[in-house]
C-alpha cells in the first residue's frame, strides 16, 4: 500500500517534467529545436562619431602665374597690400592718400577721369588698368583649410535584419534598412590664400612693387544650414555567436563581427554654398584670363563654372553586441549596439566646358557610427 502510494506520488511528480521535456520549445531536453531563419524589423538609429577633416584645395593657377591686373577697385588693391613686408605700410599709405585725393577730385563732377583712377558705373573708384600694371600670383595652386570639413548628422530609419543559423549558436546576419537622407553639416570657412607682387606701371617710380597678401573668403560652410545631403546605403554582413540554447533560454545575448559597405547617392549641395563655389570658379578663371583685378574684385569671368559633388564608397569593419528575448517559438524581441570604423571622402569640383577643371577640393569624412537597433522578429 505504501509502495503503491509512493509510485503514484512519484509518477505525479515526474509527469510535468516529462511533458515539458517533450515540448518542442523551451525544453530542457537537448536545445536542438531552433529554426534556421529569422527576420526582424525595427528602429535603427545611426549616430556618427567622426570629426570634421580639413579640405585640401587645388586649382589650375600655378605658382608664379603672371597676369595683367586691368581695371580694379582701388580699395581692393589697398586692402591686399601685405604690410608685414618692410616698407609696405608706407606704400599702402601713399597709394591710399593718392586715391583719396583723386576721389575728392572726381566727386566734383568736373570729369570722370583722374590721373590714376576713374569712377565706374557702379559709383565706385577704380584704379586704371594702365596704372595697375601686372601681378605675379602665388598661393592658389594648392592649400589646406584647417578647421573646415563635413560631419554626418544623426539619423533614424527603418532597420531590417535577417539571420541564417548554421547551428543553434552560430549565424550569419545581413543588416539593411530604408536608406535615409543624411545631412552633412559644414564646419569653418574656406579661404583662398592669395599672395604675390603687383608692379604698377605709371606710378611704379613712386610706389615700386607692391607685396600682396589677402585671404579671400570663398564660403562659410556653417552659415547656411546643412552644407550638403546624401542618401546613405549601408548594408552589412556579420557572423554572430548566440549564447545559451533554443528552448532553454528565453534571453540570449550575442556578439558579432563583420563588414559594412557604405555607398552614397542623390548628393545635393546647399544652394548658397554652391553659388559661392561658382564665384570662386570665376575668380580662378579671371586669373587664367589675365584679369587679376577682376579676380580680386570678385567679378564674373568668361567661364561658366559648374559645381559637382561626389562621395566615395567604402568598406569598414563592424562589431556588435546584442540580445534576443523569445516570446514563444516564433516571435522575439531584439536589441543591439554596433560600431563601425567607417571613413570616406568627398570631392568637390568646379569646372568649365572650355577651360576644364578650375578647382578640385577634397576632404575625408570620418563617420565612425554607433548604430542602435531595437525591433521585433519572427523565426521560420
Amino acid at each position: 500500500m505504501n509502495k503503491t502510494l509512493l509510485c503514484i506520488a512519484t509518477s505525479c511528480m515526474t509527469l510535468p517534467m516529462l511533458a515539458h521535456a517533450e515540448s518542442p520549445y523551451f525544453s530542457f531536453k537537448d536545445g536542438n529545436g531552433f529554426k534556421r531563419f529569422s527576420v526582424s524589423v525595427g528602429a535603427l538609429h545611426v549616430m556618427p562619431q567622426g570629426k570634421a577633416q580639413p579640405f585640401q584645395v587645388n586649382t589650375i593657377v600655378d605658382e608664379g602665374t603672371k597676369a595683367k591686373v586691368g581695371d580694379v577697385l582701388g580699395s581692393s588693391v589697398v586692402d591686399a597690400i601685405d604690410t608685414s613686408v618692410s616698407g609696405a605700410s608706407t606704400k599702402k599709405t601713399l597709394l591710399s592718400t593718392l586715391l583719396k585725393s583723386e576721389e575728392a577730385f572726381l566727386n566734383t563732377g568736373i570729369t570722370q577721369q583722374g590721373l590714376v583712377s576713374f569712377k565706374g558705373t557702379d559709383g565706385k573708384q577704380y584704379l586704371k588698368g594702365s596704372v595697375a600694371g601686372e601681378a605675379e600670383i602665388d598661393g592658389l595652386s594648392a592649400w589646406s583649410n584647417p578647421g573646415t570639413g563635413l560631419e554626418a548628422d544623426s539619423v533614424t530609419t527603418l532597420g531590417i535584419m535577417t539571420n541564417y543559423f548554421f547551428t543553434d549558436n552560430l549565424s550569419l546576419e545581413m543588416k539593411a534598412g530604408i536608406p535615409p537622407k543624411v545631412d552633412l553639416n559644414g564646419t569653418g570657412k574656406i579661404y583662398a590664400p592669395l599672395s604675390g607682387v603687383a608692379t604698377p606701371s605709371s606710378v611704379g617710380s613712386i610706389l615700386g612693387d607692391l607685396p600682396l597678401k589677402k585671404d579671400i573668403e570663398i564660403t562659410d560652410l556653417a552659415a547656411h544650414g546643412a552644407a550638403a545631403s546624401a542618401r546613405a546605403w549601408t548594408p552589412a554582413a556579420e557572423l554572430q555567436y548566440h549564447f545559451g540554447k533554443t528552448g532553454v533560454n528565453k534571453f540570449r545575448p550575442y556578439v558579432g563581427v563583420g563588414v559594412i559597405y557604405a555607398y552614397f547617392n542623390e548628393l545635393e549641395m546647399n544652394p548658397q554654398i554652391k553659388q559661392d563655389l561658382v564665384n570662386a570658379g570665376h575668380m580662378i578663371a579671371n586669373i587664367k584670363d589675365g584679369k587679376a583685378g577682376a579676380a580680386l574684385d570678385g567679378k564674373p569671368s568668361s567661364a561658366n563654372p559648374q559645381v559637382d559633388l561626389e562621395a566615395s564608397s567604402a568598406f569598414a569593419p563592424v562589431a556588435t553586441v546584442g540580445f534576443t528575448y523569445d516570446f514563444n517559438d516564433k516571435w522575439f524581441a531584439v536589441g543591439s549596439v554596433s560600431y563601425a570604423h567607417l571613413k570616406g571622402d568627398t570631392t568637390i569640383t568646379v569646372s568649365d566646358a572650355t577651360k576644364g577643371e578650375l578647382i578640385r577640393s577634397t576632404a575625408d569624412i570620418e563617420i565612425n557610427p554607433i548604430l542602435a537597433y531595437a525591433g521585433v522578429g519572427i523565426r521560420f
